[in-house]
């Protein structure tokens, strides 16, 4: 077989299929193509089964098709295990068939036994037991990709481009990029699965005019939504360059077609009757199977396995859509919340853009048709769109397509902990990158010289419940009196996302800086859980910032008045005096118990304090600045 060195594939690793796919003048004109097997089929499951020895026995097809047969060596859905630990992913492991082990370095791995239940105690060292690791099983569905590229286009395909889901951190990107290497790849670049989506949407646009469009990607795993803005080269004014421009993101780590098939599997199961029992999880095959059959044919009658009476089960469409109904509002839910992130309205999206194999389903078109108020675009096949995209991608990198440019935004709101740990945000989550944005600070104490700043990520209004991404420092300030230096912090990310900090203090120049990388080591967990956790705890934190905040400022001017008392007070009226200090009093009284329990004071009852004491400093106020004007 002749050699191509500069052959590059795009190769889409899902949860529940794969694909390879090619744009290269030299095969198909150059139209982004996915390249078949022999009998025509262009997905490839993400199935690999192992033989007792611990060798791969078949990968694909067959390997699903025969998971019933030995469930405990046929490994599925493994892209949930890459770069990750067994803790990241306890939850998951009530949906797999096969057992999931702790290995070197804390990561994941997978037992292959012939136990027969998922529970029972087996180790590494029992007959017939082998761990390996996901890269392993990915691998082989890489190399069944490469072999089944390397027939098609006759040459050897060596380089390939492999999508990922946007939120994978740098781990679980290097088990991609391990796992193309054990299959004879070299990974010539990783790309988000969003931005391979919109590449492949870009080849298909027709009337070439700037559009809003929503990729909806529901996968068997995963559910995105990115709404993006898409103007073409002849409307930016740049030659070859087209500008995809995300506006938001919002998706759910636990929304899929794996978990319509985990439902109907509880069903199946519940259907052989008490006199036996079932593990739900041994019917995953077969309730996938029903499904698909369900999204083409009003109603489904499968054999149960095993069954005594050699029963069977009969299910409708109205049935599985009843029971899909509270997943798909979901989905919904996620897209009412990306809109309003980027401040738009359902009617205002020109086009909707379906990916993963889970929106061929017909209450998931029907109700996505009925939020937009459109059809949904489907020229391009939501299984192949990645994959695709993947192939657009490698053409660009060789040269043969003209570029595009897509700008992304920051996933979580950035910002510094002020005094009394609340956060003050710079940057607003999805705000589109590059992008900067700068405030001033002030010292809360007297003759202060240093300052150190916690950059923080996270929609929470307290530090303790937001991610520190890094703390640096300022020093040399001058002394001077509390809120006195004018601190600028200045935030900016860049295009590759990288966030930089710097912080001048203007009196004096003393500055300082450092870089940092957002989401470094950020899973799509965290960021799920930080949304949520803010929702839910939106009136709380604010109340809690608006408390924090009175402290550090009554506390700031009852150190002012207390120094202008000494200084000038003695020449006040007696009865402006004694009003100052009881309201002094007061606000002092309520400034300590904040501090110590911030929930034991009511917001109002302290802002009024605070507000009477500036009321009854007023007088002191005026002497303050004529003795200033008389001393100068």
């Amino acid at each position: 077989m002749a050699a191509a060195a500069d052959v590059i594939v795009g190769i889409d690793l899902g949860t529940t299929n794969s694909l390879v796919a090619v744009c290269d003048p030299r095969w198909w004109s150059g139209a982004p193509t996915v390249i078949p097997d022999e009998q025509g089929r262009r997905l490839l499951p993400s199935v690999v089964r192992y033989a007792p020895d611990g060798s791969v026995e078949t990968v694909g097809w067959e390997a699903r098709d025969r998971a019933a047969e030995s469930p405990r060596r046929t490994i599925r859905s493994v892209k949930r295990l890459m770069g990750r630990s067994l803790q990241d992913v306890r939850a998951d492991l009530s949906y797999l068939e096969y057992r999931v082990v702790e290995g070197p370095h804390n990561t994941a791995r997978i037992l292959l036994t012939d136990a027969p239940q998922p529970d029972a105690v087996v180790d590494s060292k029992s007959p017939g037991a082998r761990v390996i690791a996901p890269q392993e099983v990915s691998a082989a569905i890489l190399r069944v990709l490469r072999e089944r590229a390397s027939r098609a286009l006759g040459v050897e395909v060596n380089k390939a481009v492999i999508t990922v889901p946007a939120y994978f951190d740098d781990a679980q990107r290097q088990a991609t990029r391990d796992a193309g290497r054990l299959a004879g790849l070299e990974v010539v670049r990783i790309v988000n699965e969003p931005t391979a989506a919109s590449l492949a949407y870009g080849i298909g646009i027709v009337n070439r005019r700037a559009e809003t469009i929503a990729v909806f990607d529901l996968g068997g795993g995963t559910f995105d939504i990115s709404i993006l803005r898409v103007t073409p080269s002849a409307e930016t004014g740049q030659a070859g360059a087209d500008f995809f421009q995300v506006l938001a993101t919002a998706g759910d780590t636990h929304l899929g077609g794996d978990d319509v098939d985990h439902m109907l599997s509880e069903r199946l199961a519940a259907a052989y009757g008490p006199s036996r029992a079932i593990e739900p999880r041994s019917l995953v095959p077969l309730a996938e199977k029903l499904k698909i059959e369900l999204s083409n044919k009003d109603s489904a009658t499968i054999e149960l396995p095993g069954s005594p009476s050699a029963r069977s089960f009969t299910m409708s469409r109205g049935e599985l859509e009843l029971l899909m109904a509270p997943w798909v509002e979901r989905a919904i839910a996620c897209c009412r919340r990306a809109l309003r992130d980027a401040r738009l309205s359902p009617d205002q999206i020109d086009r909707v853009v379906l990916v993963g194999g889970s929106t061929r389903i017909p209450l998931v078109r029907r109700r996505v048709a009925e939020f937009f108020g459109s059809v949904p675009y489907t020229a391009l096949d939501p299984d192949e769109v990645v994959a695709l995209g993947a192939a657009v991608q490698a053409s660009v990198m060789r040269g043969d397509t003209r570029g595009m440019l897509l700008l992304d935004v920051i996933p979580l709101s950035l910002g510094i902990e002020t005094i009394g740990g609340a956060v003050a945000k710079l940057i607003m989550r999805n705000s589109t990158v590059p992008t900067r944005a700068s405030e001033f600070f002030s010292t809360s104490v007297d003759g202060q010289t240093s300052i150190s700043i916690n950059v923080l990520q996270g929609e929470r209004e307290m530090a303790a419940d937001c991610r520190s991404l890094g703390v640096f420092h300022l020093s040399g300030i001058p002394p001077m009196p509390a809120g006195m230096p004018q601190v600028q912090v200045e935030f900016m990310v860049d295009v590759n996302g990288v966030l930089s900090v710097s912080a001048v203090e203007r009196r004096s120049g003393v500055s300082a800086s450092v870089q940092i990388v957002p989401n470094h080591g950020l899973t799509r967990e965290e960021v799920d859980r930080m949304e949520r956790e803010a929702l839910a705890h939106a009136r709380t934190d604010m109340l809690r910032h608006r408390i924090v905040d009175l402290v550090a400022h009554s506390r700031l001017d009852l150190g002012w008045i207390r120094r202008q008392l000494a200084s000038v007070g003695h020449r006040l009226p007696s009865a402006d005096r004694t009003r100052i200090e009881a309201a002094a009093a007061r606000l002092e009284s309520l400034a300590n118990r904040a501090a110590e329990e911030w929930g034991s004071v009511d917001a109002d009852e302290f802002h009024a304090a605070k507000q009477e004491l500036d009321r009854a400093s007023v007088p002191l106020h005026e002497l303050a600045i004529t003795e200033s004007l008389r001393s100068g």
